[in-house]
Formats: structure tokens, sequence, C-alpha cells
């Protein structure tokens, strides 16, 4: 069984998982809906902590392109920029940034359509799946797939050019 330290994290774990119950089995005799949410919520802390893996993984890659002191800077506007607000000390330095975010740029607009909807909504603009689902016009199920294939292409695509997260 999993645990979630975060109190916030896990009373939001715990209302996602009551809504899912209800949604879904509201019409269940009541003696089944003990089983049924102790299930529930098991998945829903699953998807908590598989969605906390591939944020820290890709916040991981993306926060060593970026300055430490700048919450809000997005490396790919650096990329894009001429005089960024981020200048790395040294040329190689500068010059292996550029190449790394230019690669993942590459990547992810090489993505099929709705992975790379997916994937940006849930991890650059920090969406929850149900947000994504409902932007996205698709069930909720079809967003985790699609960032799930995303993840995984993106991943493979990096790691072949050497680039380890």
């Amino acid at each position: 069984m999993f645990a979630v330290h975060n109190e916030e994290s896990a009373l939001d774990i715990v209302q996602d998982a009551m809504m899912k119950l209800a949604e879904k089995y509201g019409d269940r005799p009541a003696e089944e809906l003990p089983m049924l949410f102790q299930r529930i919520l098991q998945n829903t802390i699953r998807d908590y902590y598989r969605r906390s893996r591939v944020r820290s993984m890709w916040t991981t890659l993306l926060s060593a392109l970026s300055p430490g002191d700048d919450e809000d800077h997005d490396p790919l506007e650096t990329f894009g920029s001429e005089s960024g607000s981020y200048s790395p000390q040294l040329p190689e330095e500068q010059l292996e940034q550029t190449q790394v975010l230019a690669i993942i740029e590459k990547e992810i607009q090489s993505l099929p359509a709705r992975q790379r909807e997916a994937f940006l909504l849930r991890y650059w603009e920090d969406m929850d799946v149900a947000t994504t689902a409902a932007a996205m016009g698709c069930s909720e199920g079809s967003v985790k797939t699609h960032c799930s294939r995303a993840n995984h292409t993106l991943a493979a695509a990096l790691k072949a050019k050497g680039i380890t997260l």
C-alpha cells in the first residue's frame, strides 16, 4: 500500500477517489461501496505517484537547463531568444544548452498531434488529467495513454541522442 505524506495532496486524492466512486458506482448497493472505494483510492494514489515520477523526470531535465533563481523561467523561451535571461558561464555550456533545447523542441514537435497536446497540457501547463481531458474533448484514460506514449517516445529519442535524465 502506498502512502502520501503531503497533506494537501492526500486530501485531493481522497476527494478525487470519492468523486470517482460517486460518479461511477453511485447506483451500487451500500455494502459494496467500502471495497470499491478502497480499490479506487489505491488506484488514485498509484496514479498520483506515476504522475509525480514523470513530472519529476521532466522537471529534473529542464531545471538543469534553467537558472536556479528564476521560478518562472521557461527553458524553451530561452532557446528562442537571442539574449535569454540565463547565460551559462562557459561557451561550451551555452552551446550544450542550446543543442539540448533544440533537440527537445524538435522531438516534442515530431510527436503525433494528440500526444503532443496531452504532453504539453499536462507537463507544461501543469493541468490535471480531468482538466486535460476536458480541454482535449476526450476521456481521462485517453489522456493517460497519450501522455504515456509521449513520455516513452521522448525519453527514447533523448536517450538515443545521448541525453540522460
